[in-house]
């Protein structure tokens, strides 16, 4: 699939997705913890208050056929994945539960409230995702640069 080229009809139906799950989380998720909140604040979230975590034995995946392979075949959302944020709530597969997973999902909190929404922000992520790649993603690398372990 050429994410490149779909991305601006499968755009709508992702940030419903994304949103939807987001509420879910904020419904039934567990708050940060105190050390939660220090490597909240850590990354630079502002308001670590308002992450709620969910853990999962896999990551939801969207029903919309072109949606769920669009993100199984970028790499978002697969067998390999261990997180996945959106907004400020944060799904984490059970046994993936370190500082690390927890610091980088934190710094993509810290992404969304930058640009305010998951609206305003997923947009961008998925063009970068679309042209270079979940690895070369600029969001990604920088995730990945505010990874620490206790």
């Amino acid at each position: 699939m050429d994410l490149l080229a779909v991305l601006p009809q499968l755009l709508p139906g992702a940030i419903e997705w994304a949103q939807a799950q987001a509420n879910h989380v904020a419904a039934v998720g567990l708050p940060l913890n105190e050390s939660g909140h220090a490597v909240a604040r850590r990354v630079g979230v502002r308001y670590p208050e308002q992450i709620r975590i969910k853990l999962v034995e896999q990551l939801p995946m969207p029903e919309d056929p072109m949606l769920k392979q669009a993100a199984i075949e970028t790499g978002l959302l697969g067998p390999h994945m261990a997180g996945l944020t959106l907004g400020y709530s944060i799904f984490i597969c059970r046994g993936q539960e370190t500082v690390r997973l927890l610091s980088h999902e934190c710094r993509h909190v810290y992404q969304y409230e930058s640009f305010g929404s998951i609206a305003a922000f997923l947009p961008i992520y998925l063009q970068q995702i679309a042209e270079v790649g979940y690895d070369n993603a600029q969001f990604e690398i920088d995730a990945r640069t505010y990874e620490f372990s206790a």
